[in-house]
């Protein structure tokens, strides 16, 4: 059965209520950003207490809720997750349904939603409107960034809540070889559009064993923050496509990554996330509920991006419901299933034990 104990949910809860007061402590002589983000940071607080209340009750809500909001995108970069999660192509969540997915996460204590697509500026009106409606929560949007023109930046500059966070692979040939040519310097007049801002932003770089060196190098965060990157979240790559396994970070790049971020949090200005993180902490993957759960472009609530199966689709249940879900309860109860693996995802990983999850019920 699932472990009672709340070690884990206190470490992470903790984890996330620093690194909003650290982003806190780098904007904190702007009040345009400043002031905003101490709303986020009380919301996290009081969620965390309704989370534990939940949790008293039966319930565990995550903190974190990525919603992938479109399997649409304007590239075709090699290794993409959603172009080979091997679903049919399926109607999108409306703007309604989106709208009431974004209610029922803060009234059940979510403090951050992460927007993902495909490429989610294509839905830039209805992020505006999530944005709008909750401005006590934080929406990481994580995006390839060449749908940022002028008219673009100044919209999500309304919203300080919303945090653009731009794929980087590195400079410019890594960039280019994996995005298409020229995107890198593309990237650079984004950055510079969000900069003349003062847009809170980031740059995401998956991380892969071929570009670990030079995406952990300072020399590439003093380039990053030159241009105006203040959150740095660091991806490890999930093979999810075929031949694509040398890729994932070795584990001795995975123990090395947790210290030069921590290095890095303590010598630049600016945040560093690495996801999944360190597991070890948690106990294993934070997925199935444990820290955050996946929506996928459909509806369909899963374990992670990486694990699309799911028992429970939004449009016909509410978000409260569908956390009861059978399969992700199944997964935390074998906590085995969730440790490290040498694959970059446990449960892809163990996708068969899965499936035959999903089949059986």
């Amino acid at each position: 059965m699932e472990g009672t104990s709340t070690d884990y949910r206190n470490i992470f809860d903790t984890a996330i209520t620093d690194c909003l007061s650290q982003a806190l402590r780098i904007i904190a002589a702007d009040p345009a950003l400043a002031i905003p983000g101490t709303v986020i940071l009380h919301h996290q607080k009081k969620a965390a207490a309704v989370r534990s209340r939940h949790e008293r009750e039966g319930l565990l809500v995550p903190p974190v809720m990525i919603v992938s909001i479109t399997s649409r995108c304007n590239l075709a970069c090699s290794g993409c997750y959603m172009q080979h999660r091997g679903h049919a192509s399926q109607p999108e969540m409306s703007r309604a349904l989106l709208a009431a997915l974004a209610g029922q996460a803060a009234d059940l204590g979510v403090s951050i939603i992460v927007i993902a697509g495909g490429e989610p500026l294509v839905r830039l009106d209805e992020i505006l409107d999530l944005a709008r409606a909750h401005p006590e929560i934080l929406f990481p949007v994580f995006t390839n960034g060449l749908l940022i023109d002028e008219f673009v930046a100044a919209r999500i500059a309304a919203y300080r809540n919303i945090v653009p966070v731009i794929s980087f692979e590195g400079f410019r040939n890594e960039t280019d070889s994996r995005r298409g040519a020229g995107v890198y310097d593309r990237l650079l007049a984004v950055s510079a559009r969000l900069k003349c801002r003062n847009v809170f932003f980031g740059c995401s770089v998956t991380t892969t064993r071929e570009n670990f060196s030079q995406v952990t190098d300072p020399a590439f965060i003093r380039v990053m923050t030159e241009i105006g990157a203040r959150v740095f979240t660091y991806v490890e790559y999930v093979p999810m496509e075929a031949g694509t396994e040398d890729l994932a970070l070795t584990a001795e790049q995975k123990k090395i990554l947790q210290a030069v971020l921590a290095d890095f949090n303590r010598k630049f200005p600016a945040l560093f996330i690495g996801f999944p993180g360190d597991e070890s902490a948690y106990g294993g993957c934070l997925a199935a509920g444990r820290g955050f759960v996946h929506v996928s472009p459909s509806g369909d609530l899963e374990p992670c991006p990486a694990a699309p199966y799911s028992d429970a689709n939004l449009a016909n249940v509410p978000l409260k419901e569908a956390l009861r879900s059978r399969l992700l309860g199944r997964i935390r109860d074998e906590p085995e299933v969730l440790t490290e693996t040498t694959g970059g995802c446990a449960l892809r990983a163990n996708r068969v034990w899965i499936e035959e999850l999903v089949n059986r019920d």
